[in-house]
């Protein structure tokens, strides 16, 4: 019997120990907390076009400053300030009395030449046979032939000053030169105007289409010429490359453009390169002298790499730093060096690369060497779409 309650005792006493290291164990695994989760998107390699964004301006694709050709008074003022005008088109009548006047004489300076040339013509016919008979000498005939070598020239000189008269009679009508938008008129009527004057009478630009004129640093332009010789990017073809507005109002422009040419010099303030591009505006909708942004694609990358920026900080020396998730779910600091900002997006140079595991979230719980918990963004994102699908569906 005392055996029996001995036995007894000996299990309940083991079944106290057993249970005891079971809650202490328990315990421990509850005081040990699991690896924090790190979201992570999967590094990738894909085509990209270097876009750089330019600041520019809108400027005329013509220009042309109406002076008058002759001095006179302006009798009528032929437009309305502001309205579209077309080359040929009248714009001034300038008292033209003076020039008529002038026309008529030289006509009848010119028919005087005509009747002093045919009969110096005649003369000269004469001599020509009387000198065979011995009746006028040589001396004479020579002179005869000089007097209608003279006249003859006097004729020419008759016609070009009847040329000169009717073209000033031609200029007392101003004509637009060019098509286009016109401006404010500096003269009205009664004023009076002088030939090759300083002041435009007023100016005409043509607006459809128009240039922009960009400004691109000589040292990043540099960059690109270098990278392409290098073979890191790719020269665009001229079927790649329209060059896109973006105006003050950050509104996109409707038409695209097309890069005309790029300066040979550089600007010695600025340290800065003018390229210029030509915009179709048949709305008129840019206007000279605004100021626009120039989205320009420069070059192709077939292996670019794109991060969120999110997961990219900065170290207090400025070196540019991101977490990946190395072997055995560790965290790796990486050193990367960005190129430029694309939206939300950093251009890496070189620091990544393809496959590798870069942490955007959680980075706030998380140090180099510690174990982390992977968790998928793009996979949490698919699953997070598909349940609400199948939840409206």
């Amino acid at each position: 019997m005392r055996h029996s309650t001995q036995s007894v005792l000996l299990l309940l006493f083991t079944s106290f120990l057993l249970s005891a290291c079971g809650e202490q164990q328990a315990t421990a695994q509850a005081a040990t907390p699991p690896p924090p989760q790190a979201g992570f998107v999967l590094v990738e390699e894909k085509p990209f076009t270097l876009v750089n964004e330019l600041p520019g301006r809108t400027t005329p694709y013509q220009i042309a400053e109406v002076r008058p050709q002759i001095t006179g008074l302006i009798e009528e003022r032929l437009f309305d300030e502001g309205e579209t005008v077309e080359a040929g088109q009248a714009l001034y009548r300038i008292d033209d009395k003076l020039y008529r006047a002038a026309l008529a004489s030289a006509k009848a300076d010119l028919a005087n030449a005509k009747a002093n040339r045919e009969s110096a013509e005649l003369t000269a016919k004469r001599y020509e046979k009387l000198i065979k008979t011995g009746a006028v000498s040589q001396q004479e005939l020579d002179q005869a032939r000089a007097t209608f070598n003279a006249s003859s020239a006097q004729v020419a000189a008759a016609e070009a000053a009847l040329d000169t008269a009717r073209i000033n009679l031609e200029y007392t009508r101003i004509e637009a030169p060019i098509s286009g938008r016109i401006g404010r008129s500096s003269v009205t009527a009664g004023a009076l105007v002088t030939a090759n004057q300083a002041s435009a009478l007023v100016t005409i630009r043509q607006l459809d289409p128009i240039y922009v004129d960009l400004t691109q640093s000589y040292g990043e332009l540099q960059q690109l010429r270098d990278a392409l010789a290098s073979g890191q990017l790719e020269t665009l073809g001229d079927d790649k490359a329209p060059v896109r507005l973006v105006r003050e109002n950050n509104r996109d422009y409707s038409h695209e453009g097309t890069l005309q040419f790029s300066e040979y010099a550089v600007d010695e303030a600025t340290g800065s390169v003018t390229l210029r591009a030509l915009f179709p505006n048949p709305e008129q909708a840019l206007l000279p002298g605004m100021f626009v942004r120039a989205q320009l694609p420069q070059a192709e990358r077939s292996n670019a790499v794109l991060v969120p920026q999110k997961a990219v900080s900065r170290e207090p020396n400025g070196q540019a730093v991101a977490m990946v998730i190395g072997e055995g779910n560790t965290v790796e600091k990486r050193q990367v060096n960005t190129e430029k900002a694309v939206g939300n997006q950093w251009l890496i140079r070189s620091g990544l690369n393809a496959g590798d595991r870069l942490i955007v979230d959680g980075l706030q719980k998380i140090r180099p060497g510690a174990v982390v918990t992977p968790v998928d963004i793009a996979s949490e994102t698919a699953n997070t779409n598909t349940q609400d699908t199948d939840s409206r569906g």
